[in-house]
């Protein structure tokens, strides 16, 4: 799915390097997106959504387009997508010379879930309210897929939450989390209010090693990890249900303000087909792409020119 704006350039280019690096695999093009959306109204049909659950991944481009309201293609698509796939795992690695840490966010839950409403709209009495949804199954299952891959890293866990404000949600987690832990005796646990976590962040980022937390701190707590990891246009990200259909994707948007130019570094999105080899099981052919990405800040050029560096680097 190209998606918008430079989604379909970076992509291509993912394709390329997956190719050259012996992967065959069969496609299927999806056109979906804010273009799509302003074309004939189609955002993501339930029929595609059934499609997808025959697929093995899907290898997502941006989306979002000037003109298309605030909320439409997020919720319509991008939300509906996790949800009704159950992509309940995002994940986001974040590596450079001086740090290595990935970020579990949990992906379908908390304030991102839809709960609130109106009352008394557009009138100067006007109250509006998002409730953050936490279940007990959802927050477990996030935790435990970060002790697990923990215990392939350094076994060393933060979770990351504002419990002494949140306190029922903030002790939902912190219970489950504990809980958790508990049964990964040989990993280290230590947990950080969101606002510490930001400054600590900055300050010191080489402490961190896999992070877990909920939807929107996930949401926030990520930007600010691309930025100090060499910017969000180097991000890649997985939305995961292990074992089932997965999607994969660039963390960037669909700048549209550079369509065609050549501009886009397709970096984030090669690094995302690099996570969908791991899911798909090419976890040699995975590693040889990063390690073609290694040291970003050499791969110069326009779209297509960085991308046949990192496929000359193979």
């Amino acid at each position: 799915m190209g998606g918008d704006g430079i989604g379909p350039e970076v992509v291509a280019e993912g394709l390329k390097v997956i190719a050259a690096v012996g992967v065959e695999m069969d496609t299927v093009e999806y056109d979906l997106g804010g273009e799509r959306y302003m074309r004939d109204g189609t955002i993501l049909p339930d029929e595609i959504v059934e499609e997808w659950r025959g697929l093995d991944a899907l290898y997502a481009g941006a989306v979002g387009s000037p003109g298309v309201p605030p909320g439409i293609i997020e919720r319509g698509l991008l939300l509906k997508m996790r949800f009704d796939l159950d992509l309940f795992i995002n994940l986001r690695p974040f590596a450079t010379p001086n740090h290595n840490f990935v970020v579990i966010r949990e992906n379908t839950e908390g304030t991102y879930a839809g709960e609130g409403g109106f009352l008394r709209k557009n009138t100067p009495e006007e109250v509006a309210t998002q409730g953050s949804v936490n279940t007990r199954h959802g927050v477990e299952r996030a935790c435990r897929y970060a002790f697990e891959l923990a215990m392939t890293r350094n076994k060393h866990v933060t979770l990351i939450h504002k419990t002494n404000v949140l306190t029922f949600s903030g002790d939902l987690w912190d219970r489950t989390f504990n809980e958790v832990a508990a049964e990964y005796p040989e990993v280290d646990t230590w947990y950080n209010h969101i606002d510490a976590a930001c400054i600590y962040m900055v300050e010191g980022p080489e402490r961190y090693d896999v992070i877990v937390t909920d939807n929107l701190f996930g949401d926030i707590i990520t930007d600010l990890a691309g930025a100090i990891s060499g910017g969000i246009g180097l991000a890649p990200t997985a939305n995961l249900h292990p074992g089932k259909m997965s999607m994969f994707e660039p963390v960037h948007g669909s700048a549209p303000d550079i369509v065609g130019t050549g501009k886009a570094n397709p970096i984030a999105a090669i690094l995302s087909g690099a996570m969908m080899l791991d899911h798909l099981g090419a976890i040699e052919a995975a590693d040889r792409i990063r390690a073609a990405c290694a040291a970003p800040e050499t791969l110069t050029g326009s779209t297509s020119e960085i991308g046949d560096a990192v496929v000359g680097r193979l």
